[in-house]
């Protein structure tokens, strides 16, 4: 055990230190955290911005304070992300599923959670040492459903496709909570980029790196800050890149078929629609519109143990990576327009060692991952970007790379300073 752990175990094992630590956390979650009061509050001191105070819901409702036309288009959106899309609708040719619900559901009955749907990308190293994502073949993304078959003739004969026998790097993901992430979207590339400068100032082994990607719609790059990867800049191309990559559904933005197993040939001799494309990008705008006025996952219960936990937590370095608090720019939406709120994330690539996938996305090496975010953890029965992990112990003993130190303090903690850090970790 290092120096560092014995004397982290060492303060967390009297009261006074425990006192201190609750105190600390107190202030720190007191400007973030958000409330159910329904009270205005404040900006915070030195900001022209405000914690989110009364515009949390239950999970999978919009934020609180929308007007009648902005629960109109959550209402709507959230419509079309629970319908069932069918072949004449554009669905295919290979796809994962017919909705976006069926991967985006829980707890319970919530819409927007994740059902810990595993999906599978591939790859192999070349010689040089670089990545294919093996597109001949269909890569990186697998689709594990087809249409057909449907008639006699040939039509609609295509099955799901599975990963070809040269690939050499096999990665399993799971699909991701939505919750909140419009407040995600709203927060502006510089202020990404300033957190990966004061990561690199204040914990250079630990810092993290902004993925830089296209945005299609803007038609330059941007910071990327959705999926596993942060390899998607904006929830509209999200929501785009979902639509085609997960159910087949062609849109503005991808406009081409994913061909089955990467033979586009197989396209022409059946009846699938051609350009334009399947969606005339109404039904994009809608899953953008559900995702954007979906509010952020519920806080649970805090309690005292718990505040000591936030300390744990900081004093171990996993908020080195999952940044307690971030902040909006100013949008349209007064709901999430200059907010502080509370993700636990930096959106940030990491280099993890061992826990990377092997697959390279824009920037995104091998080695990295996008640092999950932790609100609404406590609700999650899969864990890590692949599932492997069933208890936060085990997600978090699972860290490697630049999440090693951390992993390895955890290791090291008394018995009552780990058990605080869990329940603060539930709490979220």
């Amino acid at each position: 055990m290092s120096q560092r752990s014995r004397s982290t175990n060492t303060s967390l094992s009297h009261r006074s230190g425990s006192v201190a630590l609750a105190a600390i956390a107190v202030v720190w979650l007191a400007a973030c955290a958000p409330t159910d009061s329904g009270v205005t509050s404040p900006p915070l001191p030195g900001t022209d911005v405000a914690p989110l105070v009364g515009m949390t819901a239950a999970f999978g409702e919009p934020f609180r304070n929308l007007t009648a036309d902005q629960l109109a288009l959550f209402t709507a959106g959230k419509d079309e992300f629970a319908a069932v899309e069918a072949v004449d609708e554009g669905l295919g040719p290979v796809f994962n599923e017919a909705s976006c619900q069926t991967c985006h559901l829980g707890p319970g009955t919530a819409v927007g959670g994740t059902t810990g749907r595993v999906e599978t990308r591939f790859g192999r190293t070349r010689s040089d040492g670089t990545f294919d994502p093996m597109t001949e073949f269909g890569g990186s993304l697998i689709q594990d459903h087809g249409i057909g078959p449907v008639t006699e003739g040939g039509a609609f004969t295509f099955v799901g496709e599975v990963v070809p026998q040269e690939a050499t790097v096999i990665a399993q993901r799971i699909t991701t909570q939505l919750f909140g992430l419009g407040l995600v979207d709203a927060v502006p590339d510089d202020e990404f980029r300033q957190l990966a400068q004061l990561e690199a100032a204040t914990s250079p082994a630990t810092a993290g790196t902004p993925n830089m990607v296209f945005d299609i719609a803007a038609g330059r790059t941007r910071v990327g800050r959705f999926g596993w990867k942060a390899q998607v800049p904006t929830l509209h191309q999200f929501s785009g890149d979902a639509y085609l990559n997960e159910m087949g559904i062609t849109n503005p933005e991808f406009p081409d078929e994913s061909c089955p197993q990467g033979d586009c040939g197989l396209l022409i001799h059946n009846p699938l629609p051609s350009p334009p494309p399947n969606d005339d990008g109404s039904g994009v705008k809608k899953f953008t519109d559900f995702m954007t006025l979906l509010a952020p996952p519920p806080r649970g219960a805090l309690s005292l143990q718990g505040l000591e936990g936030s300390g744990v937590f900081a004093l171990i370095g996993c908020a080195n990576c999952h940044t307690p608090a971030l902040v909006t720019g100013s949008t349209p939406v007064a709901a999430l327009s200059g907010k502080v709120f509370q993700p636990f994330s930096d959106f940030l690539l990491h280099d993890m060692g061992g826990l990377g996938d092997g697959i390279v996305q824009g920037v995104a090496t091998g080695r990295q991952i996008r640092t999950a975010p932790l609100w609404g953890v406590r609700t999650r029965a899969r864990l890590l970007h692949d599932g492997r992990a069933t208890s936060l112990d085990a997600a978090i003993l699972a860290h490697d790379g630049q999440g090693k130190r951390a992993r390895d303090r955890f290791a090291g903690l008394g018995v009552r300073a780990r058990n605080a850090l869990l329940v603060f970790l539930n709490s979220l």
